[in-house]
């Protein structure tokens, strides 16, 4: 007798806000709802007419702004808790952390609010709230339990975040992490390849291995070289085609990381090193333990091993007390670093960091006419950079929600190795049968360079079964098939997963599975 799944308890959804790490916590956040009973809300499901029953933010502290949008989004829900009396809303992330129970001061009709440290107290905090029928406000000061250790649900069925350390001990001084996240706290190293062979398992082709410091890891535990030895070990993953990491600090990148990069095939040719600025005197202030010197040797060392390597960075201009000399330092730094691209910010003051109280806070139009320097400087380099990979032969790994315009353009768009944004043409001769799916690889011929992306049009060059391999092939992976099953409604699951869930990967429980021999 075929058993009948019961009804789902509700509906959810999960609002994400931030950075990576906040992406990778959501994923545990909705695998944890799934655990619990409750089902994704409908793509096409209006929460502020009432038809989701829960709604989580999962917040930050750090982008500008940040407390305005989560209040503005909290107030366009207002309506929809007296439309829908099921519905409740939670709010965690740093925001939460940092501001706990104001929240629920100024938005009275949120219903939990829980912090960095206790994701997985999100059911039990709904339930509460329920049953009490009053807010439920749960904040931690420390980490309870490591959150890979949690069931996730993966945004994707080909690509999957691996959390290596949460926490952070630096104590730059234009940021608030540390305050919220916590000192870090490393995984063991088998448990961290335990989920990485797990989530390979389960379908993923590309691993990200995450934290706020990757290139400490191994502090807590006296290994000075871990992140080196974890990277080489990811190595001998079999199934596992792509890793990258995210993010490292430049004082403590050492040698033997370059060399581990160099010497591990499945390691791709992609560094994400953050400047924060050219200006020594800046750094000093920011409490960034180098200085431009060695962040510039660092690059060369990399380009040095890792010819082909793509180098992105952050920067922030309009720190308290850059001078113009300041800044021209940093265009001086931007210039001779080459980098594929950048994510640049405008400093404004984030309270409680030491920042927030310095003096020579920079004039708001000063900030705004520097940064438009420094993104027009970084625009020409990313489009120079780009014209270079012009007639390469690349293999893209086909993405799902990448290119906004393929539908128009007839194209699938996709990461190469190095992470550059590729949109590739598909013969026009090609079956549909044989049209590569998110997850597959696609190796194709660069014809043309735009400023924030590569054109891949050679598979247009002749009929299909005239072109070269270089000019167009499809490699079919096992991300791929599940995607198509997902995308299909089949079930999915595989590896440690218990759980279907269309295109996205499976539930998967965070804590690795045993195995003998």
């Amino acid at each position: 007798m075929q058993q009948i799944d019961p009804a789902p308890r509700g509906t959810y959804q999960v609002r994400t806000f931030g950075c990576q790490m906040n992406v990778h916590d959501s994923e545990r956040l909705t695998g944890l709802l799934e655990e619990a009973g409750y089902a994704a809300a409908p793509a096409d499901a209006d929460a502020q007419r009432g038809e989701v029953d829960v709604v989580v933010f999962n917040t930050c502290a750090v982008r500008e702004n940040a407390d305005n949008k989560l209040y503005g989004n909290l107030g366009a829900l207002r309506p929809a808790k007296r439309a829908n009396p099921r519905m409740r809303i939670a709010v965690g992330g740093c925001l939460a952390q940092k501001d706990r129970s104001s929240i629920v001061d100024r938005a009275p009709w949120v219903d939990v609010v829980f912090g960095t440290h206790n994701i997985g107290a999100l059911p039990t905090l709904l339930d509460r709230a329920a049953h009490r029928r009053e807010a439920q406000v749960e904040i931690l000061e420390s980490l309870d339990v490591f959150p890979s250790t949690l069931p996730t649900r993966r945004e994707s069925s080909y690509a999957a975040w691996v959390s290596i350390s949460v926490g952070c001990n630096n104590t730059c001084t234009f940021c608030i992490v540390p305050s919220l996240r916590g000192t870090e706290k490393d995984r063991r190293p088998g448990d961290v390849l335990a989920e990485v062979r797990d989530v390979v398992e389960a379908g993923a082709v590309e691993v990200t291995l995450l934290g706020q410091n990757v290139n400490s890891y191994g502090v807590e535990f006296g290994d000075r070289g871990a992140f080196a030895k974890l990277l080489r070990a990811c190595g001998e993953v079999e199934g596992l085609e792509r890793v990258r990491f995210t993010s490292p600090h430049p004082a403590m990148f050492t040698d033997d990381v370059i060399d581990a990069m160099a010497e591990t095939p499945n390691v791709m040719p992609q560094l994400h090193m953050p400047l924060q600025s050219g200006s020594d005197d800046v750094l000093r202030r920011m409490r960034r333990s180098y200085r431009s010197r060695r962040f510039l040797g660092i690059l060369e060392r990399v380009r040095d091993r890792i010819p082909e390597a793509a180098i992105t960075t952050d920067i922030i201009v309009g720190f308290p007390g850059e001078t113009e000399e300041d800044f021209a330092r940093t265009l001086e730094v931007v210039e001779e670093s080459r980098f594929s691209s950048a994510f640049t910010f405008q400093y404004s003051i984030r309270p409680g960091t030491p920042a927030a109280t310095m003096e020579d806070q920079v004039p708001k139009e000063v900030v705004q006419e520097r940064y438009e320097r420094l993104v027009a400087l970084q625009d020409r380099i990313t489009f120079e950079e780009n014209r270079t990979r012009e007639g390469k032969v690349v293999e893209v790994l086909v993405a799902e929600g990448e290119g906004d315009r393929d539908a128009e353009t007839h194209r699938l768009s996709g990461r190469s190795r190095d992470h550059r944004l590729v949109h590739l043409a598909l013969p026009l001769d090609l079956p549909e049968a044989q049209r590569p799916r998110p997850g597959d690889m696609v190796t194709t011929t660069i014809t043309r360079a735009a400023p924030f992306y590569l054109l891949a049009d050679s598979a247009l060059e002749a009929p299909l079964a005239q072109l070269t391999p270089e000019q167009f092939s499809v490699r079919r992976t096992r991300s791929g098939d599940l995607w198509e099953q997902g995308a299909l409604g089949l079930d999915a699951t595989c590896g440690t997963g218990h759980g279907g869930g269309g295109a996205g990967g499976p539930v998967t429980l965070g804590m690795p599975s045993l195995r003998r021999g």
